[in-house]
Parts: structure tokens; sequence; C-alpha cells
């Protein structure tokens, strides 16, 4: 029996229906679950599921709800479903990352972003397919298999928070987990519709430093208004981590719901950071809607260019820590990692620790001389998020039987414009502003702030929301 509820409904409205006992988290659950059961042979979001898990969670939520005195002292989330990217470790199930070489031991401990959203009263949902070691934006996997685009199942979801993207767009979950070292949350959001923010670096933390500083976790949505709100249970003050700010004192749902800010001077980027890479042109005709809807709303274009480095130096800097990406992942089996990761352990291990280092050091100083001239230029950046519309599935394999890492270098036109913003540390959004009138697929813009101004962000992303609504936007499931 299909459930009553919306699966398209936002988390924020959920969690408010639940707090008002207009729907019990027991049938939220299972609305989920019935929809996983009907979509995900075909799509594959979701690698590991626990279903009485799931259940009892949701029972236990439900039971919360009816002894609550006052909605108000409930957690934000209660009884919300959420599932977790197979990066992260949730105490009772297996973290494969992705790999076949991975063993299937159940995790001891949850990781702390993991324990942030259980005490916001999420209800874990399982957890989702991601490329081997978050390496690629593509998950087409000997140990979990293709994801596939909910838009258009030939097509790639993005990555590696593949399966995130999938669960949300076509309304298995109202929001999911996802990490972004590269550009892992904005693909899958321009791929499949949603909204992803990628946090600045060291705002929400993990267990540990992930890639020097490069990766995050955060979430994928379908409005910002989620995202503002699933931010203010990530971003919270970790004295055991090695860096973290203290908990902003403004909440970020309060930034959204408040007066949008006017008279910001907005910069663009259209042409690929990395040369030798086309944009296409529905890509940048993405920012120009953008553009157009920002100086409506009262702020200023500005002609200012961002101050990038040679394309060398960046792309060796980044690619000389990227290498290490895997690292620490304990296999059963390391026969079975795949060409382009062991091709990219083999050249970790090639690098002594003086020249990686000094990649260390470079990435830094090239962050900072980026950072600096964006405060200088503009209050915001707008670019398209992706160079190119989603690809077809099997893409990325074009000349990898002669050399393995053809599989990174065929992904640049996905992560040629997140990536920069990994580096510097910035925040920065993708919204589904745009679509190709050709194919039907979503077209993701991206805007980047100053490090720190997330609620700036929200609040623009928020402006081009209402501007252009993309709420009813939903993919053709059958």
């Amino acid at each position: 029996m299909r459930s009553p509820i919306d699966p398209f409904t936002p988390a924020v409205e959920l969690a408010a229906a639940i707090r008002r006992k207009e729907v019990s988290p027991v049938e939220v659950a299972d609305g989920c679950l019935e929809r996983m059961d009907e979509l995900d042979g075909r799509l594959n979001a979701f690698c590991h599921r626990a279903d009485d898990d799931v259940r009892k969670a949701a029972s236990a939520a439900a039971d919360a709800v009816m002894r609550a005195a006052s909605p108000e002292d409930l957690p934000p989330f209660l009884g919300v479903p959420l599932p977790i990217k197979d990066l992260l470790d949730v105490a009772g199930w297996p973290t494969t990352h992705g790999s076949a070489g991975a063993g299937q031991a159940p995790a001891a401990a949850s990781d702390p972003v993991v324990r942030r959203f259980v005490d916001a009263g999420f209800v874990l949902l399982g957890k989702t397919t991601t490329s081997e070691f978050g390496t690629l934006p593509f998950t087409e996997s000997e140990a979990l298999g293709a994801s596939h685009n909910p838009w258009d199942p030939n097509r790639t979801p993005g990555g590696s928070s593949s399966g995130a993207g999938v669960a949300v767009a076509a309304g298995m979950a109202p929001m999911a987990h996802a990490e972004d070292g590269g550009g892992s949350i904005r693909i899958p959001a321009s791929c499949n519709g949603l909204v992803g923010l990628k946090p600045t670096r060291g705002l929400v933390t993990n267990s540990t430093v992930s890639v020097e500083g490069l990766g995050t976790s955060g979430v994928l949505t379908r409005s910002v208004a989620d995202a503002a709100a699933a931010l203010d249970v990530l971003a919270r003050h970790d004295p055991a981590a090695w860096w973290s700010p203290p908990t902003p004192r403004r909440s970020f749902s309060t930034a959204v719901e408040g007066d949008m800010p006017t008279g910001l001077r907005i910069g663009a980027l259209t042409d690929s950071p990395i040369g030798g890479i086309g944009v296409d042109p529905v890509c940048a005709a993405a920012v120009g809607v953008a553009l157009r809807a920002l100086e409506a709303s009262g702020h200023h274009i500005v002609d200012t260019r961002l101050p990038l480095p040679p394309t060398e130096e960046l792309v060796a800097a980044f690619t000389t820590i990227w290498n290490i990406a895997g690292a620490g992942v304990v296999l059963a089996d390391p026969d079975r990692v795949e060409p382009h990761n062991r091709a990219l352990r083999d050249a970790a291990r090639s690098i002594d620790s003086w020249a990686y280092a000094e990649a260390v050091k470079k990435t830094q100083q090239l962050s900072r001389r980026i950072v600096e001239g964006f405060v200088a230029g503009f209050d915001l950046l707008v670019t398209p998020t992706m160079a190119c519309l989603p690809p077809l599935v099997g893409a990325w394999r074009a000349g990898t039987d002669d050399n393995p890492l053809m599989a990174l270098l065929n992904s640049y036109p996905m992560g040629v414009f997140t990536s920069v913003f990994n580096v510097t540390g910035q925040p920065a959004i993708s919204v589904p502003l745009h679509h190709d009138d050709a194919t039907g697929l979503p077209v993701g813009v991206q805007i980047v702030a100053a490090p720190w101004r997330e609620d700036l962000l929200l609040q623009v992303a928020r402006t081009l929301e209402l501007a252009h609504p993309w709420a009813d936007r939903r993919p053709a499931l059958g």
C-alpha cells in the first residue's frame, strides 16, 4: 500500500508535522522503506539496509512524541529519516567505503557527524552508495554496482555522494548525509536537481580531518530551508577536534528567515579554472539566469576576475594530496581495490614525505592567494556547478584500460568548478536554478562566499529559490 505522505515533503516540514502529531514517525519511515522497495532496484541508491533498525528507531521517536509535554521539548528533526553515505561509520553497520576490498565487520562506534544527526532526532535510514574511497564523481564499482540518475537512468547521478543524491531526488529520503572533498556534495546536487552546501573548512568536524582539510560533511536537500536547518545541527563546536570554531551565535535557519541582504558585489566565473576544458553553453547560461535574478534583487554585478594561479600549480598541489584519499581504510583484500585507486596509492607511495609536505604548503599558499583576491573583489561568486551535463553511465571508463588514471581525467569537467573551493576551504552551494530544454536534465549553479559566510550564502540561495522556484520539479519515475 502506497504511503499517503508526499515523498517529496521537505525535512523541516516533515519534522513540524511530526511534532504536531499530524503524522507518525512510523508512517514516515514505512513510506521511505516502501519507496526504496519500489525504486531502488533500478536506481541503486542504498548499499546497506537495516529495516528492523529503522522501524525500531521510528517507534522510539513516536513514543517520544507522545510523551513530550511540549513540542518545543523535542529534538528538531525527531522521526525524520536520513541515510548516511558509506564513508562514515555507523555503530553496528559495516562501512565498505565503496570498495570490494573492504571488510564487512560492523563499526564499533559512530562518527561524530552521525552522532549529531542522532542527537537531532533523525532516524538513520541505511547507507548510500559511493564511489570507492569517494575518489570519482561516478558510482559504478565492483562492490556496489552502478547508481543511476532518476531524471535519466542512462546518466550518472554524480558523486561521490551518488546514492545520497539519488535517494533525495527520487523521494526515498527527505534529506541525506553527503561528503565533499572535490565537489561530492555539489556535483550530485547539480546532477539530481537538489540543493547541496559544502561548509567552510573546519565548521563541521568528523572523527578525523579528511585529506588535509579538503573534505567535509554536509547534506543534500530539496530546499534552502532544509540546508540551513541541517547546518544548525552539524555546525557545533567540537572540543576534541584538531580545529573547530565556536558554535555560531545566530542560527542559519534564522538567517534564512530574516530580511534578505541587498547591494552585494556579485562576481561571475564561466570559463573553466583549468585550461583546455570546455564549458557546455547550457551550464554557462545557468549563471546568466542567476545573475539576472540577483541584479533584479538589488545586487551589483562586478567584472572583477578571481585571481586563479596557473593550472599546473593548482592541479599538481591538489592531486598530490588527493592521492591519499582512502588512506587509513582497513582492507580485507587489497587486491580487490579498483585500478584507478591502486594507481593513486602507488603514486602516493612514490612521493616522499618532504615532497608531500611541500605540496601541503603550496596548497595553503595558493589558497591564501585566491581567498585574499576573492574578499577584495566580491561578496559572492557565481559559477556553473559543473562544466557539463550529467555524463552517461560509464563515461569515465574511456582509456582506462591503458591508463587507470584516465578515470580522474575523464571526470575533470564535473569537478573543475567545485574542487577549487575545496582547496580554499570556502563555503559553496549548488542550487537547481536551471534545466536543459533538450534533455530535461537539471543544471546547477554554484554560489561561493568568503569563509564563515554560510549565512550570506544561504540568504542569497533563498533569494534565487524565491525568484525561480524549483520545488515542483520532480523526475518522472513512473
